[in-house]
């Protein structure tokens, strides 16, 4: 399932917010991310699933550059029970790509 930039930033404004996870690295986190965005690596996110905040059935929105990264996350979500995993259509390329503010 996916989410629209433009829908997500919907969510944040209106503060319903779910939870949003960034797996790049911590040089590209530090770039630029989505506002409210968690960042977790994908490679460390077995270890750290204690770190995302929320239940295994609360909604949870992924992204990273362009997508092999959110989807490995993602199947780690799966794995460990998480129902509502969403990725960020286009990912942090779309999100630039629709102009939307970015925090640094």
């Amino acid at each position: 399932m996916e989410i629209s930039p433009q829908q997500l930033l919907d969510r944040i404004t209106t503060r319903t917010v779910p939870t949003i996870l960034d797996v790049r690295s911590g040089w590209e986190y530090r770039r630029g991310h989505v506002q409210r965005a968690i960042h977790i690596p994908f490679w460390t996110l077995a270890a750290r699933l204690s770190e995302v905040p929320g239940l295994t059935d609360d909604p949870i929105v992924v992204y990273c550059g362009h997508g092999p990264r959110a989807w490995m996350a993602g199947g780690v979500l799966h794995r460990r029970g998480f129902r509502h995993v969403m990725y960020l259509a286009g990912h942090m390329r779309g999100w630039r790509q629709a102009g939307l503010p970015e925090d640094r």
